[in-house]
């Protein structure tokens, strides 16, 4: 199957958290013999922390403007099973209008969603949505579920709208030697956000107001000068992608903090929250809607609703957090791996081709039309 994405980025992880999770699905896909072209606008922000130069199997096509690399998006939808749109993408509107033109399998993934609702009530423009909404699409694709899926069709007037979670590949995510200067009781990884400014008050900065003897340890882009520093909390600006093992695996404890909107809507896993748990690292978290659908309170995982939680995490043995650690690796590995994404992906797809050639009476897939897999 061949696939054409017009996506924000997956070259840079810069304050970018899904760019690592598109390069495990990338990857996964082409081990099972798909392949992926992901056009991308070259800007300076990206450019200037840039992180990945090619995709393992496929191609990564940068571009500084639309106009210029119309001709080879044309070229490689005339044969593609898939086209697929994201949300964040930049040039969303046009690179939609030539999907339907060029007519593969037309699809939708929003990675947000509970964040463009939030922006269309807010009465803001949302770039990548037209005045259609996504019922032109032939399937819309949600990194979250729940109540979302629901909306998408319900409020966008999308025909099909279906989950396909985060994920996270095992070989790049995995324990690894502790590093002295990412040591810490208790980690945060997350770009700043100023909806998650009051729950990372109560369950980051407020124990460790409280626990000065013991080391907490931020990273992420764009914090303030002025955030609550302390003596005891040390900050890194920016942990490339190949560094977040050696970070997770050197500390004690980490801590997830769900973006306001995401958490509302609820079944909306983060990439970290899997990323953490195939590193063997015992995860804390805010809750939301359908967080038992992917992680066992009390058994995988640590539930913080005020401080008092975090201080009694923090107060657990060793053996009782690597306990807990080690149920979440397990079913993480098992059940949200970048290969079983994949895997999902491919049946999504299969499922929506089959019914589309059953309607038009089309081969399922360029692919199945030629007798091969």
């Amino acid at each position: 199957m061949k696939l054409v994405i017009f996506g924000l980025t997956i070259s840079s992880s810069w304050g970018n958290g899904h760019a690592t999770v598109w390069r495990g699905l990338c990857r996964a896909l082409a081990q099972r013999g798909h392949q992926v072209i992901f056009f991308e606008r070259d800007v300076p922000y990206y450019a200037a922390h840039r992180d990945l130069y090619e995709i393992a199997g496929g191609k990564l096509v940068l571009y500084s403007d639309w106009h210029d690399v119309l001709g080879q998006a044309e070229q490689d939808l005339a044969d593609a099973d898939v086209g697929m749109v994201t949300s964040y993408c930049p040039d969303g509107l046009v690179a939609t209008e030539l999907v339907l033109q060029a007519r593969p399998l037309s699809v939708f993934y929003d990675l947000d969603t509970p964040v463009t609702f939030e922006q269309l009530d807010s009465g803001n423009h949302v770039g990548y949505i037209g005045p259609s909404g996504l019922r032109d699409f032939d399937l819309v694709l949600s990194f979250t579920g729940g109540q979302s899926l629901i909306e998408l069709e319900r409020r966008l007037g999308a025909k099909r709208a279906v989950a396909l979670y985060g994920s996270v590949d095992p070989d790049v995510h995995h324990p690894v030697a502790a590093i002295e200067s990412y040591r810490a009781d208790l980690s945060y990884i997350g770009t700043y956000a100023e909806d998650r400014q009051p729950t990372l008050e109560a369950l980051f900065l407020e124990p460790a107001r409280r626990l000065r003897e013991r080391r907490f340890l931020i990273a992420g882009a764009q914090y303030p000068a002025v955030f609550g520093w302390l003596e005891n909390l040390f900050f890194v600006r920016h942990i490339a992608p190949p560094d977040h093992p050696a970070l997770y695996s050197s500390s004690r404890v980490t801590l997830n903090v769900t973006r306001r909107a995401m958490a509302r809507m609820g079944y909306c896993p983060s990439g970290r929250l899997f990323e953490a748990a195939a590193c063997g690292t015992p995860i804390l978290t805010d809750t939301w809607p359908g967080l038992e659908c992917f992680f066992e309170p009390g058994e995988e995982i640590i539930v913080a609703r005020q401080t008092d939680d975090v201080l009694g995490a923090l107060a657990l043995s060793d053996d009782q957090l690597s306990r807990i650690a080690g149920r979440a690796r397990e079913r993480v590995v098992e059940e949200h791996g970048a290969a079983k994404r994949a895997c999902e992906l491919e049946d999504i797809l299969d499922g929506v081709l089959s019914s589309k050639s059953t309607q038009v009476g089309r081969p399922q897939s360029r692919e199945a039309a030629r007798g091969e897999s």
